[in-house]
C-alpha cells in the first residue's frame, strides 16, 4: 500500500511539472521532487571484479538478438519494430499492411559509426508520400546498439499529419527486482549530476529536458535487474521525453521529442532523437555504468576527443591586448606549457560595448585590442606547445552586431526577444549554413584548436514561437529542424578544421545528451563552479565539485570544470580527465578507464567521498575526509580487480613505503588508511605486479 501511495503522489508530481513554465527553478525542483519520493541518493554498489566487468559472449549474443527482432527485422509480423508513429492518426503498429518494409545489407565495422556495423531499413507508406528510414548500428564488441528514425515526405503536396513519433517504444527484457539509475541535470546547483536509485513505477515516470535543455534530468538511464540490464542513453539536443514504466516483468520505455504533431512539406524531412541500448549481465548496475563508458571512449568520441589540460590566458572580463597576452604566455613557467594541451581565451575578445554578454554576435576579434586578429596569440602559444581555446556564442547574438544585421536581411533567419537575446534560427538552411561557414572560417583564421561553444538562454519558446510565425502552427517543426542542423553546423566545423575539439559548454552542463558526445565534450559542467567579477566562489564549491564529478563520472568519461580555491585539497577536487589546472597527469590518466563510487557524503562535511577510477593492471582512489569527519581512518575497498593478481598498493603521498596484497584482500577485506588531517584528500594508487 505505502508503495502505492508513494507511486501515486509521484505521478502527480509529473503531472504538476508538465504543467510548469519552461526552464524555471520551479519545474526543475518539482521533477528532482517527483523523483525523490521513490529514490533515494545514499545507497551503495555491490563490488565487481575484473572479471564480472569483462564483455561477455552472452550479452553480446542478447544485444544482437534484441537489434535484430526489434530494430533491424522488425516488420510487424514476427516482432514489433523498438520505434513508432502516427501518419494521419493511423500508428505504424497498428496498421503494418499500409507500409513496405525493406532491409539493406549491413555494412562492414566503421564504415559509418566507428566500432559499429550499420544497416538501413526503408518503410514506404502505400497511401501517402511518406518514407520512413531507420539508421540502426550494432556494436557488437560492447553489446550495444543504437538507431535513428528519419521521416520525409517524397509527395509534391503536403503530407497527413505525423504524431506520436517515438523513436523508442519498447520493451526491454528486464525481469526480478527491477531499479532505475538516473542524475540530477545542471541546474547550478551543488548537487548536479546527483545518482538517485529508485524503484521501477507501474505507473509512467516520465523525465524530460527543461526548456530544451538538460537541466532537471540528465537523458541517461541505467535500468537495472536481478539478472541483467540494460543502459539507455537519449541522443536529441532539444525538449526531449522519456518515459519509464514497469509491464509485466519487463520494463517498457518512450522516447520522442516531447512535442511533435505537423503535417510535412513537399520534400520535407524530420527526424527521431537517437537511441542506444546497451546490455549487461548479472544485477550490479556498475557494469552497465562501466560498459556504456567503454563504448563511448571507443566508438561515440571524436577520435580527437581526449583527456584535456588548459591555462588560463583571458577570462570574460579580461581587458588585455595582444601585446600583453603575447607577453604573458613567453612568462608562463615552463612546467606549465609541458603540461597544459591549450590557452584558455573566454569570452569578451570580440568588441565589446558594456560587457561580454551584450555584444555577442561580432565575431571579429576587437581591432583596438587584436589589430591583426589571434593567429599572433595562437603562434605565440604553439611556440610554447600550446593550442589556443576561444570561447563563441554563435547561436545568440545581440541587436546591431554582425550576424544580427546580416540576418535580420533575410525572412526567417532570426527569432526575436530583446537586445541582448535573439537566436540565429539554424532550422532555416540558408541561415545554418551562414553561421556555418562564419564561424568555421574564423575557427581557421585565428588558428583555433579547441572551439568553445556556449548557449546561455532557453530556446523552446523560440522554437515554440517560430512555429506558429514560420512554420504554420505546425508544432514541433523548428525544434526538430532546429536541433537537426545543429548537429550539420558542428559537423561542419569538424569537417573544415581537421583535429578540432568542441567543448559544449551551454551555461555549464545544459547540453548533455548522446548526440552532443558524438561532437563534444563539456570543460565547464556546471556554472555553480563560477567565480564573480571579486574572484570569490562559493563556499562549498569543493564538495559540489565532488559531489558532481562523483555523479557525472557514471555516465560520461570526459568532463570538467575548476573550483578556484587554493591549496592542496582544492588542486586535489580539481583533479579530473579535462582540468584547468596543471598536476596529477599520472592519477587523471586513470579517469577515462573504469569508474568505482566507493562513498557517497553528498554535501556534507562530516561524511567522506571516494572513488576510484582505473582497471585490473592500475588505477587510484580519491579520498576526499571533510572538514568535519571525524575518524582518521577509512577502510578503503577497491574494485575492478583480479582476484588472483597481487597487487602493489601505495599513498601518493609516502610512495617509497608499498605493501602488496592479492586482489581478492582489496576487494573483500580492503586495508585500513590512515587519514589524519582535515580537509585532507588522500590518494591511494594501485599497480598489478
Amino acid at each position: 500500500m505505502f508503495r502505492m501511495i508513494q507511486c501515486l503522489i509521484q505521478a502527480f508530481l509529473f503531472v504538476v511539472s508538465s504543467c510548469a513554465v519552461v526552464d524555471s527553478n520551479f519545474k526543475e525542483r518539482v521533477d528532482w521532487a517527483a523523483i525523490g519520493v521513490t529514490s533515494r541518493t545514499s545507497f551503495t554498489f555491490k563490488s565487481v571484479d575484473a572479471r564480472a566487468l569483462a564483455v561477455t559472449d552472452a550479452e553480446r549474443q542478447q544485444c544482437r538478438a534484441w537489434f535484430d527482432e526489434n530494430v533491424r527485422f522488425a516488420d510487424g509480423t514476427k516482432t514489433v519494430p523498438a520505434y513508432n508513429f502516427s501518419v494521419g492518426g493511423q500508428s505504424l503498429r497498428r496498421h503494418y499492411k499500409d507500409w513496405e518494409f525493406s532491409v539493406g545489407e549491413e555494412s562492414a565495422v566503421g564504415a559509418v559509426r566507428r566500432g559499429g556495423k550499420t544497416t538501413y531499413i526503408k518503410l514506404t507508406h502505400k497511401k501517402s508520400g511518406i518514407a520512413a528510414t531507420v539508421e540502426a548500428t550494432i556494436y557488437e564488441e560492447y553489446a550495444s546498439c543504437e538507431w535513428t528514425v528519419y521521416l520525409r515526405n517524397n509527395s509534391d503536396d503536403a503530407s497527413p499529419v505525423v504524431s506520436a513519433f517515438y523513436a523508442a517504444d519498447c520493451t526491454l527484457p528486464i525481469g526480478g527486482s527491477q531499479q532505475l539509475y538516473v542524475s540530477k541535470g545542471s541546474g547550478a546547483d551543488a548537487n548536479d549530476f546527483e545518482l538517485r536509485r529508485s524503484f521501477v513505477n507501474p505507473i509512467s515516470m516520465r523525465f524530460n529536458a527543461n526548456g530544451g535543455r538538460t537541466e532537471s534530468t540528465l537523458p541517461y538511464f541505467n535500468l537495472c535487474g536481478s539478472k541483467g540490464g540494460a543502459v539507455m542513453a537519449v541522443g536529441w539536443t532539444g525538449q526531449w521525453y522519456t518515459s519509464i514504466a514497469q509491464r509485466f516483468g519487463r520494463v517498457a520505455v518512450r522516447v520522442k521529442q516531447e512535442t511533435f504533431r505537423a503535417a510535412l512539406n513537399a520534400s520535407e524531412t524530420v527526424r527521431s532523437p537517437l537511441v542506444s541500448l546497451t546490455f549487461y549481465d548479472g544485477g550490479n548496475a556498475l557494469k552497465g555504468f562501466n560498459m556504456l563508458r567503454r563504448w563511448e571512449c571507443d566508438c561515440v568520441y571524436t577520435e580527437s576527443a581526449t583527456e584535456i589540460t588548459t591555462a588560463g590566458l583571458a577570462n570574460e572580463f579580461s581587458t588585455d591586448d595582444a601585446d600583453a597576452l603575447i607577453r604573458s604566455i613567453r612568462e608562463m613557467p615552463q612546467e606549465t606549457c609541458d603540461e597544459a594541451n591549450f590557452l584558455w581565451m573566454d569570452a569578451g575578445w570580440y568588441k565589446r560595448n558594456e560587457s561580454w554578454y551584450d555584444s555577442v554576435g561580432n565575431w571579429m576579434p576587437d581591432p583596438d585590442r587584436f589589430p591583426q586578429g589571434l593567429a599572433p596569440i595562437a603562434e605565440a602559444g604553439a611556440r610554447r606547445g600550446m593550442g589556443l581555446l576561444l570561447w563563441y556564442e554563435p547561436e545568440r547574438c545581440c541587436k546591431d552586431t554582425q550576424v544580427y544585421n546580416e540576418a535580420m536581411r533575410h525572412e526567417g533567419w532570426l527569432l526575436t526577444r530583446s537586445d541582448q537575446v535573439n537566436m540565429v534560427n539554424l532550422a532555416n538552411d540558408d541561415a545554418c549554413e551562414y553561421l556555418g561557414d562564419l564561424i568555421a572560417n574564423s575557427i581557421r583564421d585565428n588558428k583555433v584548436g579547441l572551439y568553445r561553444q556556449d548557449f546561455n538562454f532557453t530556446p523552446l519558446p523560440f522554437w515554440e514561437k517560430a512555429d506558429k510565425e514560420l512554420y504554420g502552427g505546425r508544432k514541433g517543426v523548428a525544434e526538430n529542424h532546429y536541433v537537426t542542423n545543429l548537429y550539420r553546423y558542428l559537423d561542419r566545423l569538424l569537417e573544415v578544421n581537421p583535429g578540432l575539439i568542441i567543448d559544449n559548454c551551454a551555461s555549464g552542463g545544459k547540453r548533455l545528451d548522446l548526440e552532443m558526445s558524438r561532437r563534444s565534450i563539456p570543460l565547464w559542467r556546471n556554472d555553480y563552479n563560477c567565480a564573480n567579477e571579486k574572484g570569490e566562489v562559493k563556499s562549498d564549491v569543493l564538495e559540489a565539485t565532488q559531489v558532481n564529478t562523483y555523479g557525472l563520472s557514471f555516465w560520461l568519461p570526459l568532463h570538467g570544470t575548476c573550483a578556484f580555491v587554493d591549496g592542496e585539497y582544492a588542486d586535489r577536487t580539481n583533479i579530473l580527465p579535462c582540468a584547468q589546472r596543471a598536476g596529477y597527469l599520472d592519477i587523471r590518466s586513470y579517469m577515462t578507464a573504469g569508474y568505482y563510487p566507493l562513498s557517497y557524503g553528498g554535501l556534507r562535511s562530516d561524511r567522506i567521498l571516494a572513488m576510484q577510477y582505473g582497471d585490473e593492471t592500475a588505477g587510484a582512489a580519491l579520498i576526499y575526509k571533510r572538514a568535519d569527519v571525524k575518524s582518521d581512518s577509512y577502510t578503503l575497498k577497491l574494485m575492478g580487480l583480479d582476484a588472483d593478481k597481487t597487487y602493489c598498493v601505495w599513498d601518493y603521498d609516502a610512495p617509497e613505503v608499498r605493501a602488496t596484497y592479492t586482489g581478492e584482500k582489496l576487494m573483500r577485506d580492503g586495508i585500513a588508511v590512515s587519514v589524519t588531517s582535515a580537509p585532507k584528500c588522500a590518494i591511494w594508487q594501485y599497480s598489478a605486479e
